[in-house]
């Protein structure tokens, strides 16, 4: 049971996500699905969902997801991955940039009568926004921060 359902999560993954096969969506999530996902929020029901993997794809066409780690506990089933992309389409109103970038998460799936039915995911949001050209580097932000105060005064 534990390795069907690591092969159903690792399967989503390479046909939904990296493929953009959203034909096998029916067959491998629940109708009954809710994801909780750090930019977009709630995602609730396949067309939502579908919705959000074309989304992303389309912003992200070379979108692609790799398995560092999984395991399950029971009815869940734990991903640790790297998503890999380059930003070239509009997201969220924010203009591609063509900024190729990296991020590492983890998600959380529950799996019910061989479905997924729910996903819980986090990752970096702040480096999401900041290879989308959204969030300046934090480097900028400090060098920019560090210009506008005032020199130290000399000590007598």
């Amino acid at each position: 049971m534990a390795m069907d359902n690591m092969g159903l999560v690792r399967r989503f993954i390479e046909e939904v996500w990296n493929k953009g096969n959203l034909g096998v969506v029916d067959e491998l999530v629940s109708d009954k699905y809710v994801a909780v996902e750090p930019i977009v929020g709630d995602v609730r029901g396949l067309d939502a969902l579908r919705a959000q993997v074309q989304a992303f794809r389309g912003a992200f066409p070379d979108l692609r997801l790799t398995i560092e780690d999984i395991g399950t506990s029971g009815d869940r089933v734990y991903t640790r991955w790297t998503a890999r992309g380059t930003h070239r389409g509009i997201f969220m109103g924010i203009a591609p940039t063509n900024n190729r970038g990296e991020i590492r998460g983890i998600t959380l799936d529950r799996i019910a009568g061989g479905k997924i039915v729910e996903h819980h995911e986090s990752y970096d949001s702040l480096l999401f926004l900041q290879i989308m050209g959204a969030v300046p580097p934090i480097e900028r932000l400090m060098k920019e921060q560090n210009a506008s105060r005032p020199a130290p005064r000399p000590q007598a």
